[in-house]
Parts: C-alpha cells; sequence; structure tokens
C-alpha cells in the first residue's frame, strides 16, 4: 500500500503497537510531537493510552493541541484511537477541569457497570453500509458520547449500548484497538488510509 502518514505522539503511549502495524500494512509513517509537529501534508494518526487530563495538559503545554484543532479545522484527516478519540470531545468525566479539543460536540462518560475497565473483545455494529461489522478489542473505562448521534459510526454493547467508533467530516475514531483487532482491526486502518490517501 503507497501512503504516508503523521503518527503523532501526544504522550499517552501505545505508539510503538500501532508503528508495527502500520509497519505489516507497508504504510509509511513519520513520527510526530510538539518537537517535530505534524504540518498537515500527510493524514494524522493520533494514538493513545493514558488519563484524558494528563494528555490534554501534555497538548496545551507544548501548544500541540493548537496544531491539532488548525489542521482538523483546515481539512487534514485525522484519526484518533482510543484516548486519541476522547480528547477530540469537549470535555471527560475522567478529568472535569481539562477541557478537550471540541473538535467533535459531546462529552466522554466512564462506564457505570458491569467491570471497569472493560477489557476484551466485544461486537461492534456498524451504522454506516460502507463499513463492515465485526469484533474489535478493547481496554477503556470510558466511552464517549456525541452530541449528535449521526456521528457515531460503530456502537458496542457493555451494560448498554455505547458509542465505540465516530466519522465526521475529515475526522475518524475508534475507541477500541484496531491494531491489536487482527485481520478486522487491519482492515479498518486499511479502509481508512486507502481513503484519505
Amino acid at each position: 500500500m503507497k501512503a504516508e502518514v503523521d503518527l503523532v505522539d501526544i504522550g499517552g503511549g501505545n505508539i510503538g503497537s500501532i508503528s508495527r502495524c502500520l509497519e505489516r500494512l507497508n504504510v509509511r509513517y513519520r513520527k510526530s510531537d510538539a518537537a517535530n509537529p505534524p504540518d498537515g501534508s500527510r493524514p494524522l494518526v493520533v494514538p493513545g493510552v493514558g488519563a484524558f487530563g494528563a494528555v490534554m495538559q501534555s497538548l496545551r503545554a507544548s501548544e500541540l493541541d493548537k496544531r491539532l484543532v488548525e489542521l482538523v479545522g483546515a481539512g487534514t484527516p485525522y484519526l484518533g484511537i482510543c484516548v486519541g478519540m476522547q480528547i477530540l470531545f469537549d470535555g471527560s468525566e475522567e478529568s472535569t477541569a481539562s477541557p478537550g479539543l471540541s473538535l467533535v460536540p459531546g462529552k466522554v462518560v466512564r462506564f457505570r457497570h458491569p467491570k471497569v475497565p472493560q477489557i476484551g473483545w466485544n461486537k461492534l455494529t456498524s451504522l454506516s453500509k460502507q463499513w463492515q461489522p465485526g469484533y474489535a478489542y478493547f481496554v477503556n473505562s470510558y466511552f464517549p458520547v456525541p452530541d449528535n448521534a449521526g456521528d457515531t459510526l460503530y456502537e458496542a454493547n457493555y451494560g448498554g449500548s455505547f458509542c465505540a467508533a465516530i466519522r465526521r467530516g475529515n475526522v475518524t475514531a475508534f475507541q477500541f484497538h484496531p491494531e491489536k483487532s487482527g485481520a478486522f482491526g487491519e482492515s479498518l486502518l486499511t479502509r481508512w488510509v486507502e481513503n484519505v490517501g
């Protein structure tokens, strides 16, 4: 696959597993961070594992938050994974004093039940005929609640239905880990890269 993306380190970890997945898919990538920020010439892949507040504080301290908002606003394709999805929203119950990027209207809330965090495989129901259903691997205590139901791309069920992925304009994001979701997860990454490339 001939493609190149900016793999953005937002200080939340998980760079290693997604970079290895991109290599398996023959997707070239450039590692970007606050010292080497993306310039908008390549689609953005923004993974993250960790606490919403800590990630947002790191982004604000380096002003990488402004760069991401600017690039997405200018039309640069964005793929968020896990916390890379959650920071798109207005805020999170995990860190109420740390606003998100507000690129997607809505908030991030905590699972109330059954067992928190959710760890393991879960079935995805697609809300788009263009995206196939499947099973994906999750590790999460929080999930997004978009203000606009039409922004939800996939739903899953864990003590009730929840938003597992979104698609809004040039923004796509997964709460699950496609890089750890076998052939199905890799097919989602391939589809996204082909669509934005």
